[in-house]
């Protein structure tokens, strides 16, 4: 499924163009030459972002109409074989010879996941997996080999700043390698194991921990991905990871590669833009890659120390009259928000008197009610707990899980949160807790969800 030649591939139309990894795909081929064209069902920034660069883009009800003549190459988010089951059908029949319309559409058709293996298959490639960190580690990851004059190609799932304060989530690079292949680094997810179609000389692990439970069984199985990923890394590749951690030591045994610890360049007193012990081991992870590729540590360390972060990670949205802070941050996992939690009272320091606000959006009925103890027990570094209803993404709600048995669970153990019914009970309940704050206090919205247009509404 990856003997794709993109050189001979002219027009290219993405379903789902609005989503994080498939518009960095788009952003790819726009760069290449191709004319690109794109559906997705909202605009949104990085829509609006893609239309500046001269991209068609359809929004609204995406179709199988929709997708132009004379396409060559059609590349879809893995999302619309659950929610759009008839579209994704069209999409991969047509190329067995059923019509759908008067004529049949000469088209080839890649998944997101697919379009990573191609692109893979004849560079180096740098993966970074993990259950947490791996955006942040791949944006530091960019900011090393960038400075090191490495130009590699990024494609990461957040968008990242550069110096001159714009965002993109692809860096295109050139050939800069004695064998004139050039560094590909690429965040790489676990859903669905799509992670297996990337073809990684150097895997980098952050950590292994329970998630994406509509998926996977257990652990166990969660571990296997991790394993099967691993053993897909040559003999003369590396795996740069944590030995020690419980759930990696049984993913890298037996495997191929070198195994590397990034806990040799770990530094508790790393000096970084960005707060939180999390964050030190993940520029651990990025010392070590960068070293393995001749980057040497001490360059490593001077060049990750400019690294600003991502989009919607600690991401600081604006002041209030008031004088209120407002953050947002993609957290949505217990051990993200404990972590985001730790790395904001490293800088507001409760002692301080500093308060801190959480609108918090779980996301996924399986993720909040499989996890439902752990999170009950993540916001003890949170003043205030506002949850908005789940965010249920690509699920159907069967009434056993729900925010307000997530408010009654956080409340055995702290006692600060509330649950509200929809967004607009929130932001006027909100609206009045603002009146009584001050320069000491902090609104951060959280979660893979929409929370974050809270934070845009109060900001206005």
């Amino acid at each position: 499924m990856q003997d794709l030649d993109l050189s001979k591939i002219n027009n290219v139309h993405f379903i789902g163009i609005g989503g994080i990894g498939v518009s960095a795909v788009a952003r790819m081929m726009k760069a290449m030459g191709k004319n690109v064209t794109g559906q997705d069902m909202q605009d949104g920034e990085i829509v609006e972002e893609l239309k500046k660069l001269d991209i068609d883009i359809k929004v609204g009800h995406q179709s199988y109409e929709a997708i132009p003549e004379d396409t060559d190459l059609v590349v879809y988010t893995v999302a619309i074989e659950t929610y759009d089951k008839e579209l994704f059908d069209k999409i991969k029949n047509k190329e067995v010879g059923l019509p759908y319309l008067s004529y049949v559409k000469k088209f080839i058709a890649k998944s997101y996941p697919e379009m990573l293996g191609i692109i893979s298959k004849d560079k180096y490639t740098i993966a970074v997996c993990g259950t947490h960190g791996k955006t942040t580690t791949t944006g530091m990851l960019a900011q090393i080999f960038k400075d090191a004059s490495l130009d590699p190609t990024v494609i990461v799932g957040s968008l990242l700043k550069d110096k001159e304060g714009n965002r993109t989530n692809f860096i295109g690079g050139t050939p800069n390698r004695a064998d004139g292949q050039e560094y590909f680094i690429v965040e790489a997810c676990e859903y669905r194991r799509s992670f297996l179609k990337i073809n990684p000389n150097i895997l980098v692990i952050t950590n292994i921990d329970e998630d994406h439970l509509d998926y996977y069984k257990d652990i166990e199985d969660i571990k296997s991905a991790f394993h099967e990923m691993a053993m897909k890394v040559p003999s003369d590749g590396f795996i740069v990871c944590n030995v020690n951690d419980d759930n990696i030591k049984d993913v890298v045994k037996d495997i191929n590669a070198r195994v590397i610890d990034w806990q040799d360049y770990f530094d508790a007193n790393l000096k970084l833009k960005i707060p939180g012990v999390h964050n030190k081991k993940n520029a651990a992870a990025s010392i070590a890659t960068g070293e393995i590729c001749g980057i040497e540590k001490e360059n490593g360390r001077k060049y990750i120390a400019e690294f600003s972060g991502t989009w919607r990670r600690f991401e600081f949205k604006g002041e209030l009259p008031n004088g209120v802070l407002v953050y947002d941050d993609y957290a949505h996992h217990p051990k993200e928000i404990t972590s985001t939690l730790e790395g904001f009272r490293e800088l507001y320091k409760k002692e301080d008197n500093w308060k801190i606000t959480v609108i918090f959006q779980p996301h996924l009925f399986s993720r909040t009610k499989l996890l439902l103890n752990d999170f009950a027990q993540s916001f003890k570094d949170a003043d205030q707990v506002m949850l908005l209803p789940i965010y249920y993404a690509r699920e159907v709600d069967d009434g056993s899980i729900s925010s307000e048995i997530l408010e009654l669970e956080i409340n055995k153990y702290t006692d600060n949160a509330e649950a509200f019914p929809d967004f607009k009970s929130l932001e006027k309940n909100l609206f009045i807790r603002l009146e009584n704050m001050d320069d000491k206090n902090i609104v951060v919205t959280m979660g893979a969800g929409e929370a974050f247009k809270i934070g845009e509404t109060i900001l206005k």
